[in-house]
């Protein structure tokens, strides 16, 4: 091909991600570093009201940043080690406890429920995301990461799963069973979709949800890995890692968000209006505002 065509054809890419990345980006909007006094953060929840709650997993606490005031204080000590935070629909915050290999519910008064911490009899691995279903049914990953805060060094479920706790029944069940290391999931607002990042394979997929909650339809939506993710109102899908990675519904890339640290971990939206794109990274957290929204509330 001649050189001046692939100029052209470079240039016309370009021009479309800039154009693409104006519609979802707010206009002037610039990344704005909210604070990096942390040790390493992760798990990004917003409530109702917008405000983001976070991890700071090092440190053993759980933050949230003041939709309001765009202020952070600390929400709970000795927090399990927690790593992904969600909402469930009563608006209790779910919380990935990896310190003892459990699930925590914390309702508003900061009272701590057990969800998890065994699956037939046998310790998880770690459980490390969640998503909720719009019928409060409940898919968390679990890999296996070697803690130094564990006395453990091996595990005792062989398999790094997803699994799903029915919101009648409160029965755990495996639904994804042939992935190397789960880590990031999110799933669409419509309850359908649900789609699983597995970091061991470096690839992201989605899978169709049945109504008992079993997955099926297993289908490659990007070759790029991911820790965190997240979804907005336009069905794009956001995946993290080196910065934020933004796909459309069809697992084609449309946009990058560059981040100056060495690891994105994790991303979701916050705000009154669900327009802030919220990230963690290292030690560090951020806001975009956007002119997409969350799918949430």
């Amino acid at each position: 091909m001649d050189n001046k065509y692939i100029i052209i054809a470079i240039c016309m890419f370009f021009s479309i991600m800039q154009i693409t990345a104006q519609g979802i980006i707010a206009k002037n909007a610039k990344l704005e570093l909210v604070s990096d006094a942390f040790k390493f953060t992760e798990g990004p929840a917003s409530d109702k009201d917008g405000n983001v709650y976070f991890t700071d997993q090092p440190n053993n606490r759980i933050l949230m940043w003041s939709s309001q005031t765009n202020a952070i204080s600390t929400f709970m000590e000795n927090a399990g080690r927690s790593n992904g935070l969600y909402f469930d629909n009563n608006e209790n915050l779910l919380a990935c406890a990896d310190e003892n290999f459990q699930l925590w519910q914390i309702d508003p008064k900061k009272n701590k429920k057990v969800l998890v911490s065994d699956f037939n009899n046998f310790k998880l691995n770690g459980p490390n995301d969640l998503w909720v279903t719009p019928n409060g049914g409940i898919y968390f990953t679990d890999p296996y990461y070697q803690r130094p805060y564990w006395t453990r060094t091996k595990k005792e479920i062989e398999k790094e799963r997803v699994y799903y706790i029915d919101p009648k029944k409160k029965t755990v069940h495996i639904v994804a069973n042939d992935l190397i290391q789960p880590n990031g999931i999110i799933g669409a607002p419509d309850g359908k979709t649900l789609y699983v990042e597995d970091i061991g394979n470096k690839k992201t997929y989605s899978y169709t949800i049945g109504e008992d909650g079993s997955l099926s339809n297993k289908a490659l939506f990007s070759s790029m890995g991911s820790d965190g993710m997240t979804i907005d109102n336009k069905g794009n899908v956001y995946l993290t890692g080196k910065g934020v990675t933004i796909f459309n519904k069809k697992g084609k890339q449309i946009h990058h968000i560059n981040i100056n640290q060495n690891w994105t971990a994790n991303v979701t939206f916050g705000g009154p209006e669900q327009n802030i794109l919220f990230i963690t990274a290292m030690n560090s957290v951020y806001t975009l505002k956007m002119n997409v929204k969350g799918v949430r509330y």
